[in-house]
């Protein structure tokens, strides 16, 4: 039997909750926009004789921005502000005391996006605030676009823009023994870690020819008559 190790809590018989968890230091490596995937259960409300109305099915999720790993037990104040809201999660599904019985865990992912970011890293936090939950597992993750040749031209390794519709400008250049013609060349990195709209071109110079997809500039070989 596999052992699922999750972070729970279920103190719905208690009025004014204000429970945390907060993750390790997270560095930023140059991402401005962080995703950041949950996976989670959550107990149907309805389904818990005797529950009173603070019973909730549903968590918030923050993030606090530090340049160096300084959170203590105290610091940052367990609160909205300095701690920053992303937002309130629900889940699509809930459990009953029937599964509970059939031994059915129902499995909630939800993903979520915050930025700009631009310390040198952040922490996450969960906030419980009447709930019976657990937290399963969380990653977090930011897009860029990998280098690539385009149009005869490289370009390198470009994090995507800190809001989901940023296109961040790349300038490529020439693969050897090529040149730029018509307009400086440029790609643009999208929100999901895509390259999109080419501008300009390179071509290989006179006496190469474009091999590997257009990806080498190679000698052509003269041969003897």
């Amino acid at each position: 039997m596999n052992t699922i190790r999750t972070y729970q809590v279920c103190n719905v018989f208690h009025a004014n909750q204000n429970n945390w968890v907060r993750t390790k230091y997270i560095r930023r490596r140059g991402a401005q926009r962080i995703h950041v995937e949950m996976k989670f259960s959550v107990r149907d409300c309805s389904s818990i004789p005797g529950v009173p109305g603070s019973c909730k099915e549903t968590f918030n999720l923050y993030y606090y921005e530090s340049d160096s790993d300084t959170a203590t037990k105290v610091h940052p104040p367990w609160m909205e502000n300095p701690w920053i809201k992303v937002d309130t999660i629900a889940a699509d599904e809930s459990f009953s005391q029937v599964d509970l019985g059939g031994r059915v865990m129902k499995i909630n992912t939800e993903v979520r996006s915050f930025g700009p970011v631009s310390r040198n890293g952040f922490y996450l936090a969960f906030q419980d605030y009447g709930g019976c939950m657990s937290l399963i597992a969380v990653r977090v993750f930011y897009r860029k676009c990998p280098r690539t040749i385009r149009n005869g031209a490289a370009f390198q390794e470009t994090h995507s823009g800190a809001e989901s519709t940023s296109l961040v400008s790349a300038r490529g250049e020439c693969i050897p023994n090529a040149e730029e013609v018509d307009v400086p060349i440029k790609l643009y990195c999208n929100g999901d870690g895509e390259w999109m709209v080419p501008i300009g071109r390179c071509m290989c110079k006179a006496g190469h020819e474009a091999v590997e997809n257009g990806t080498v500039c190679r000698g052509k070989l003269c041969l003897r008559c």
